[in-house]
């Protein structure tokens, strides 16, 4: 059964100095930060701490924020519009067609001048998640469930 970690302000640094490293982003994020046992963390009010949740059987709190793994962080879509606006680099704009495909769930064949690892992908002034760039791809990881069939 998943486990949800409460994170100290030491493993909040260290997650924030990761988003720092990828993205040039120095964002102020007034939240508790939890962990789950497969790297994934999930950000909620810091009014958590009230709550007992000792006895409760957890899988998730809040919303999903990053997931951190070997091959580096990787936001969320939400992550990417809490960190998007703050970014200096890697960030890549789509054009309308690449959108469609991107929500579509497809990869995109798109040099990543500039860009290394997961970058956030941005559309007009909409942030749409992230995609990991390797050799002129941008790999897509929306989930089945949130993917979209647009005309």
């Amino acid at each position: 059964m998943p486990e949800l970690k409460i994170l100290n302000s030491g493993e909040i640094k260290e997650t924030l100095k990761l988003i720092e490293k990828q993205w040039g982003a120095k964002p102020k994020l007034d939240y508790g930060f939890l962990k789950n046992n497969k790297g994934r963390i999930f950000v909620v009010s810091r009014d958590i701490s009230k709550i007992d949740t000792s006895k409760l059987r957890l899988n998730s709190v809040g919303m999903y924020f990053c997931e951190i793994d070997s091959k580096g962080i990787r936001l969320s879509i939400e992550g990417s519009q809490i960190i998007g606006p703050k970014a200096a680099k890697n960030i890549i704009e789509l054009d309308e067609d690449e959108t469609k495909l991107w929500f579509k769930g497809g990869d995109l064949e798109k040099e990543c001048k500039g860009c290394s690892g997961f970058v956030i992908l941005k559309h007009k002034g909409d942030f749409l998640g992230t995609g990991k760039c390797t050799d002129n791809k941008i790999l897509n990881y929306v989930g089945k469930t949130r993917r979209v069939n647009v005309i």
